[in-house]
């Protein structure tokens, strides 16, 4: 066993030192940078688009997997304006019912509600509707901010002189390793 791992030494060391023998050519190699014009209204035609049909600036931006979450969005908010706006309209007509005397006190829905529950709905779902018209109007509006920033972002320049990139140092006094973080600017 003992001459095995001679013998495995004497092997590494002699292909180590072979391929440190071998000479190396070093290629360098100029590389062109193409910087892409920077078009200043990029941004304001994106938040156009968005603004005329929402997700048309996201597709103008080609992030097309953005437009289903802009449709969902609004489209839940459409959903919470109609829904509510539904049974504020049904409340309100059982009370203009009760006021006349023409309500239906066998009703499943409203024949047990007093018509102070009457009003209380009523309000209730003129609030909800409400606030769902300026929650959606919100989304619409972000829909908008969003492909605004992301035609500016797309237009953003990264390369190498900047770059930001974790490190591990040992500490000589603690015998520890040290994490951090690294910014570097090369000009």
């Amino acid at each position: 066993m003992k001459s095995f791992l001679y013998i495995l030494f004497i092997f590494l060391i002699g292909t180590s030192l072979s391929w440190s023998q071998q000479s190396k050519e070093l290629k360098i190699e100029n590389q062109k940078i193409v910087k892409d014009s920077i078009n200043p209204l990029a941004p304001a035609k994106a938040a156009f688009y968005s603004a005329i049909l929402p997700g048309l600036g996201q597709a103008y931006n080609k992030k097309y997997w953005k437009i289903p979450i802009v449709y969902a969005a609004l489209g839940a908010g459409v959903y919470f304006i109609i829904d509510n706006n539904n049974k504020y309209n049904d409340y309100r007509d059982e009370y203009k019912a009760r006021l006349r005397g023409t309500n239906n006190p066998n009703d499943p829905t409203f024949g047990r509600l007093s018509t102070e529950s009457i009003i209380r709905g009523q309000k209730f779902y003129q609030r909800n509707r409400d606030l769902s018209i300026l929650i959606t109007g919100g989304l619409y509006i972000l829909n908008i901010i969003d492909a605004n920033i992301d035609a500016h972002l797309l237009q953003f320049n990264v390369s190498d002189n900047l770059t930001l990139k974790p490190k591990i140092q040992q500490n000589f006094l603690t015998n520890k390793q040290d994490v951090g973080l690294v910014l570097s600017y090369n000009f």
